[in-house]
């Protein structure tokens, strides 16, 4: 497992579909060492905090291997590190083989995985394509939130070690599924709802469905 690429960026304004619209999704790489805070990574920023970024969400992470089947998904179309608006393009770690709670090291930073991320419309417009919202949501292959729990710095090219998997867990497509599909039982809502290492929001998202039922 290695980290191939570092990705950050700052708002800014660009035009779509006739509007002028605010976003940090366009991240670009960095090279040499990068510190790591539990806000998240030096040299970036989000537009809208009330959606994205805190400390639950202050790194985001995506796999080649998921980036490999959406080029075939997108018949061959050329996917730079970043495009899909993460902060760490890494190797070895593609949404079906990580779960809740997980924790990385790399270089110095210790890494918590706190949930998917949830795609929103300033994918379509990093991509130029309105469809890919809903296209990323049915894939999933939603990539990872993590928190900080050692801040420290680590460069593009540090392999990834995983230090410990929690015992009752969930992988990401696997969570994923029970917080958008309307199947998921009773039994499996209230396992999601008590993963201590989810982040706050879906936690209580969890505890809303089952309180709605």
């Amino acid at each position: 497992m290695q980290l191939l690429s570092i990705n950050v960026g700052w708002p800014q304004l660009v035009q779509y579909q006739g509007r002028t619209i605010t976003t940090a999704i366009f991240k670009l790489p960095v090279e040499g060492q990068v510190e790591v805070t539990e806000m998240g990574l030096a040299g970036d920023e989000q537009a809208d905090k009330s959606v994205h970024g805190g400390v639950d969400k202050a790194v985001y992470a995506y796999d080649t291997q998921d980036y490999q089947w959406w080029q075939q998904e997108l018949d061959g179309r050329e996917l730079a590190p970043g495009e899909f608006g993460e902060n760490l393009t890494v190797q070895g770690l593609p949404s079906d083989q990580v779960c809740i709670g997980d924790r990385y090291r790399i270089g110095t930073v210790l890494l918590e995985v706190t949930q998917p991320r949830q795609p929103c419309a300033k994918l379509g417009v990093r991509m130029q394509m309105p469809s890919i919202v809903k296209q990323f949501h049915q894939a999933g292959r939603p990539g990872f939130y993590l928190r900080v729990l050692e801040s420290g710095t680590l460069t593009a090219g540090d392999s990834i070690e995983r230090v410990e998997r929690p015992e009752h867990t969930l992988s990401i497509p696997e969570i994923y599924r029970l917080r958008f599909h309307s199947s998921a039982s009773t039994a499996e809502v209230t396992r999601a709802a008590n993963l201590t290492r989810l982040s706050e929001s879906w936690r209580d998202d969890f505890c809303n469905l089952l309180e709605s039922r």
